[in-house]
């Protein structure tokens, strides 16, 4: 029974995967490893000395983010892909989404829980189990999702070794409860600004206060009323909405800048600069910078693989609402589709949890897929 240790940094006890134990109970392992974003290194670590236990793998590693092929020759490959990292830990008192783990009965409480160490823990054990199935597979664990999208491990593989991630279809074990979503919305964000005249607050009349001329910016987007589009059979439902503002210096200054952070979700119909002109569009007169933007991913399930995918599942199709890295796999040409464990409506929570039936039901769908049942 092949198993592997790794050390948590300032701790001596290590920690071992046994890539053969029940998944769920690998699922508490993985998430008693705290991998906030930046600190995945010694997770990353402990899933290598795994991996490489295991001779049907060829692996790979670059920063913390690892890769393991079959190498089998098959007319077929899929990619099966997760991310390690987590988003902080709670700082609520008594959260239970947090690290080192809780059970509850059968579910499973800690961060990571959904957002996705099952998942990741499903690959381990397909990784190890699967020696001769009717696909080669190539199983991505990468670093820095929960980031901004410069610092992702999964865009610096594609950078880096693109030779090895090449497929013909890709599964992305995002929380979906069971059920395949396809593609993804893309998002990009904004700032609209607004200028003024700074004065002493006990002389207002002097100035020109920006923080109320961005009145009609907060205006605009409460009265947006938000597109739901059709794309390839799927609804994606867009949104629009102000998630940050910023302006004032003191408390005696009428302030001469404003600035709202806007956030468009928009369909996969779109790229980044279609939405750019439409929000472009909805504050003309403002002065705007668009700061950052991801084009989304169209559902990818007119392809023979996720056709059959979705027959094993046998489940009716939905969209995903969020952005996932199934975006940077369609951009490669490769159509992806979410799959896994956990409700995503869970996710960054600190009452983050799964079941562990969910967990192992996941596993049990892509290993008769895989295995051609």
């Amino acid at each position: 029974m092949p198993a592997s240790a790794s050390s948590i940094p300032g701790q001596g006890a290590p920690i071992r995967l046994d890539l053969t134990e029940d998944v769920a109970l690998l699922t508490a392992t993985l998430m008693d490893i705290e991998s906030v974003s930046g600190n995945e290194r010694a997770l990353a670590d402990a899933i290598e000395d795994a991996l490489r236990a295991y001779g049907h793998l060829e692996v790979h590693r670059d920063g913390d983010s690892i890769v393991a092929r079959t190498l089998g020759g098959k007319a077929e490959r899929v990619i099966l892909a997760g991310h390690l990292d987590t988003v902080p830990l709670p700082t609520t008192s008594g959260a239970r989404g947090t690290v080192p783990v809780s059970w509850d009965g059968d579910t499973l409480y800690g961060r990571g829980a959904t957002d996705m160490k099952g998942g990741v823990a499903v690959q381990l054990a397909l990784a190890a189990s699967l020696v001769d199935a009717s696909r080669d597979v190539t199983y991505i664990f990468y670093d820095h999702e929960e980031v901004e999208g410069s610092k992702s491990g999964l865009g610096r593989l594609f950078r880096n070794c693109p030779e090895i991630l090449g497929g013909d279809f890709a599964i992305l074990l995002e929380p979906t409860n069971g059920t395949v979503e396809g593609g993804c919305n893309g998002t990009s964000r904004y700032r609209v600004r607004t200028r003024g005249v700074a004065a002493h607050s006990a002389r207002a009349w002097m100035g020109e206060n920006a923080i109320h001329a961005a009145a009609p910016v907060l205006a605009v987007l409460a009265a947006y009323e938000p597109q739901t589009v059709d794309v390839d059979g799927l609804a994606y439902r867009e949104s629009l909405n102000a998630v940050g503002i910023s302006g004032g210096i003191a408390g005696n200054v009428i302030p001469d800048f404003c600035e709202v952070e806007v956030n468009y979700r928009f369909a996969p119909d779109k790229d980044v600069d279609a939405a750019e002109a439409h929000v472009f569009e909805l504050f003309k007169g403002f002065e705007i910078i668009r700061t950052d933007g991801a084009p989304g991913a169209r559902p990818g399930l007119n392809h023979p693989a996720a056709a059959s995918f979705v027959a094993t599942v046998g489940q009716e199709p939905l969209p995903k609402y969020g952005w996932t890295d199934v975006a940077r796999f369609s951009e490669l040409g490769v159509p992806a589709v979410n799959f896994g464990p956990g409700d995503a409506l869970l996710a960054h929570s600190d009452d983050e949890h799964v079941s562990a039936d969910a967990i192992r039901q996941c596993l049990d769908t892509l290993r008769r897929w895989l295995a051609g049942a």
